[in-house]
């Protein structure tokens, strides 16, 4: 059944993409019609099979139910249906709705029909031509409303919308993104501090991971630059916190001056998808690589000077350099995982990392800009030439 919806919706939008415009023929179908077509059949695929339409039958007087008499407030809507409801409803599932009906799958209430009482669709949408005397609430489906139909109560859809065609909604209608019913068996409960622990420490060293293999990167490729740019942090600190404050606040405007000087012209209006990409990207790269440099700068300054002390560290290079400052830089992220679930100290020591974060992305940033991303070494300390130390 699923394959048959599929296929057919697959060739309504290959008919659709193939026929002429409606201003090249005088009919035929417009881009609204395209992008229509084209969305019902991404839904199609991504969605999960519907049940087959039918009545659920009332459970008995010990069984699950659920009020739909007053829907001003949605979340304890959601909450009771989603205790009544198992995971998977289907045709032995069995609710009550006092004073109403359930529907599983798509419901339709014809043009020539009057449902007195309330309505509840599971897995399903529920299609209006008729009146509803009743408050409407759909479960994983939207509520469509076309011309003549009329619900005379409120329209509460979990995981879904509410689309009116040109019906009649006398009531409120509202949307709210529920969670999926849990498991039989499976109660939904607060984390546990080991479990948030866990989850913590993994996020940040995927994070860290990520970096380490960017910086490795940029070593590899792009040495030179990344080391004039890590002495720019160390020599003009102060300087590149300044130019990267100023650069931050001035990102923005200066988008803005670039999309406005483009659009003025033809040639720049079509220029203009490209601009935005390289212009987002040097930002990016700016940001990121200035983080890195600061890394690069934090990792020699004390691998050299643990070697001044007499420590036998190896061969100091890049790499050694920006593996020590990622830890370095990943040490305060490392200590909220752990202790993050505390509930003052965990805070206080979320802050201090975002605070400290911000603060050396800034610095590399400013001296990404100071040193035209390693370019330029006038920032950089080096007032001897390197040609003259060899």
């Amino acid at each position: 059944m699923q394959t048959g919806n599929r296929s057919s919706a697959l060739a309504l939008a290959l008919v659709v993409l193939i026929a002429p415009p409606a201003h090249a023929t005088g009919g035929g179908i417009g881009p609204h019609e395209i992008v229509e077509a084209v969305r019902g059949y991404i839904q199609q695929i991504a969605q999960e099979p519907k049940p087959k339409p039918q009545a659920i039958q009332a459970a008995g007087p010990e069984g699950p139910s659920v009020d739909l008499s007053d829907l001003t407030q949605s979340e304890r809507v959601e909450r009771a249906v989603r205790h009544a409801v198992p995971a998977t409803p289907n045709a032995e599932t069995r609710l009550t709705v006092p004073n109403g009906q359930v529907r599983l799958g798509d419901f339709t209430i014809g043009s020539d029909q009057v449902i007195n009482g309330h309505l509840l669709v599971l897995q399903g949408d529920a299609n209006v031509y008729g009146r509803l005397l009743g408050n409407l609430v759909t479960l994983n489906g939207d509520v469509v409303v076309y011309p003549g139909g009329v619900v005379q109560g409120d329209i509460l859809a979990l995981n879904g919308q509410v689309l009116s065609r040109g019906g009649e909604i006398a009531g409120e209608a509202s949307e709210l993104t529920a969670p999926p019913p849990a498991p039989a068996g499976v109660h939904r409960g607060a984390i546990s501090p080991a479990a948030r622990v866990g989850l913590g420490l993994a996020g940040v060293f995927g994070v860290f991971l990520t970096a380490l293999a960017l910086g490795f990167g940029l070593v590899l490729f792009a040495r030179p630059n990344l080391e004039i740019v890590s002495d720019t942090v160390t020599h003009s600190f102060g300087r590149a916190f300044m130019t990267g404050l100023v650069g931050q606040i001035l990102v923005l405007p200066t988008f803005g001056m670039l999309v406005v000087g483009l659009i003025l012209s033809v040639a720049g209006i079509l220029l203009l998808p490209f601009a935005v990409a390289v212009y987002a990207l040097l930002v990016l790269l700016g940001v990121v690589g200035g983080f890195l440099a600061v890394a690069h700068a934090i990792g020699e300054t004390w691998t050299r000077r643990r070697m001044a002390k007499g420590a036998m560290l190896g061969s100091p290079n890049s790499y050694r350099y920006l593996g020590v400052g990622l830890a370095g830089l990943f040490a305060l992220w490392f200590a909220w995982a752990l202790f993050g679930w505390v509930p003052v100290a965990g805070a206080l020591m979320r802050a201090a990392a975002v605070l400290v974060t911000w603060l050396l992305a800034t610095v590399g940033f400013g001296a990404a800009l100071l040193s035209r991303a390693g370019i330029r070494e006038h920032f950089a300390g080096r007032l001897i030439p390197p040609e003259a130390l060899t």
